[in-house]
This record gives C-alpha cells, structure tokens and sequence, in this order.
C-alpha cells in the first residue's frame, strides 16, 4: 500500500470510494427502472455542462452538477408527459448536450487534455475542491437514499401501486432523475462521462446473479464496486494504465467471476437435487 504515500493517490482512491458507493445506491434504481442507459445520456448533458463551465471561467465541476439535475428533471418530465414519443425527444437532448459540448469547447479553446480527462476520467488530477465537492455529492445521495428508502423501492418496482399508496410518484422519479445525474457528476472524475454509467450497472447485474433480496443485492453491488475501484486504481499505478478504463474492466472482471460462480454453484445444486431424487427410486427397485 506505499502508493497511498502520495498525496494525489490519496485524494485519487477517497473519491474513488466515494463515487464506488454511491454509484450502485442508485444504480440499483436504475436497473430496476429499466433506465439502465439513462447515465450515458446524462453524461452528454454533463458534458455540455462542463464545457459551458469553462467557456464561463466557471467552476465546471460544478457547472456539470446543475446543468446536468437540470437536465435530469427534463427528461423526467418528457418521459411521464409523453411517454409515446419519450425515446426521440430523449435522443435529441443527448445529442444537443453533446454538440452543445462540443461547440463550447471550440469557443473556450479547451485543451486536448482536458477534454480527454472529461471523457475518460482523471481521477489522479482530482484537487482538494473536487473531493470536497464529491464528497457533499455523495453525502446528499446516501442520506436521501436512506430517507427515502422504502418510497424509492416501490416506486422503482410498480409506480401505479405506488401511487394507490398515497406516493407522490412524479416527486420520487424526478427524484431517482436528479439523484442519477448527481452520481454521474461524482463519477465523471473517476472514471470519466463515457464510462460513468459502468459503474452504476455493472456491480448492480453482478450483485444480481447472486439471487438474493434486495438490501443484500444493494449491499453486494457496492462491496463488488469498492473491489472493481480499489483493485482497478492499484493496478493502473503499478501497470502505469489509464486509471478509469482499469477500473471499469476490474468491475468486468469482477462480474465474469461472480458469473462462472453462480453457474457452477447452480450446477452443484442441480447435480444434488438429482442424486438425491436417484436415492428413493432406487430404494423402491430394491423393495420390488
């Protein structure tokens, strides 16, 4: 562990856990929601938000932050106000954040280096700033998830029952909306705009193949994604690799493993259940 005597690695591996956290809280919403893409679309949205921040000479982390909640209760309001043509008019807004971006950019003569690091991460650059801001990100996700628990679960399995219930569904979805962008905020500086959504759904379908309830798939997805951002951010120091692509790939790697696991578990499993369905017939020949 002597790469955490750096200071910058130090600053590197606590957003790292942070954003390894609370990507699957929400992430777990998402997937259940069937909107298991929505975190690359917010991130185009982002992404014109941090350019806008630049051209601006405004904090663009932060830029990212508003625009992109902005962004996420739009797209709310066009998925429950129209719901036939949700999927184009959602289509446009992704592409006009992403040419938006690119337009800024031009404008605010943003470097190659700076656009790469929006794209793809640069969580080793991540100042004393961006963790704080991270860190108050994550802050606010958790402690609503934790609220609001029990209302972001029903809502994200059955909204019409939800709202038998007495739930103002409206209020939580833009809710799980705003809360999503939040996370892909804190996880733009980790594993970048394009990777983003990884982190919220690959720990999540790993956690899933486990066949447990929800609480303990929650709790899973987030061990496994603490592992995919521990794991991934040593190797890309000692490997001397691109840090967000590392990460991303451990979380692969660590889906493909609880994958061949929960197979041959399943496969034991039905091995006993026919030998043990063999023994009576057996015994009942032998009476005969």
């Amino acid at each position: 562990m002597d790469f955490l005597s750096y200071d910058f690695m130090q600053r590197a591996m606590a957003a790292g856990l942070v954003t390894a956290v609370v990507c699957p809280l929400i992430g777990m919403f998402v997937v259940v929601r069937r909107q298991a893409l929505i975190g690359d679309g917010l991130g185009h949205i982002a992404f014109a938000g941090v350019m806008g921040g630049y051209l601006l000479g405004v904090y663009p982390t932060a830029a990212a932050a508003v625009v992109t909640m902005l962004g996420a209760g739009a797209i709310e309001f066009i998925r429950r106000r129209h719901a036939h043509h949700a999927d184009t008019a959602l289509a446009i807004m992704f592409y006009t954040g992403i040419a938006l971006a690119v337009i800024f950019s031009s404008m605010a003569r943003t470097p190659g280096t700076n656009l790469l690091g929006v794209l793809f991460g640069s969580i080793l650059t991540v100042t004393v700033q961006d963790l704080g801001l991270i860190a108050v990100c994550g802050l606010v996700v958790a402690a609503t998830v934790v609220a609001l628990f029990k209302r972001l679960v029903l809502v994200s399995f059955d909204e019409e029952i939800a709202h038998v219930a007495g739930i103002n569904t409206a209020f939580v979805s833009i809710l799980i909306s705003v809360l999503t962008a939040l996370v892909v905020v804190v996880g733009m500086r980790v594993v970048g705009i394009l990777l983003v959504s990884a982190l919220m759904v690959v720990p999540v379908a790993a956690a899933h193949l486990l066949r447990r309830g929800f609480l303990a798939t929650m709790a899973l997805a987030v061990a496994f994604s603490v592992l995919a951002v521990a794991g991934g951010l040593t190797l890309s120091f000692y490997l001397d690799i691109a840090p967000g692509g590392t990460i991303v790939m451990t979380a692969v790697a660590v889906y493909l493993a609880v994958l061949l696991a929960a197979g041959r578990g399943r496969m034991t499993g039905a091995a006993r259940s026919c030998s043990g369905a063999a023994v009576p017939a057996g015994d009942k020949q032998g009476d005969q």
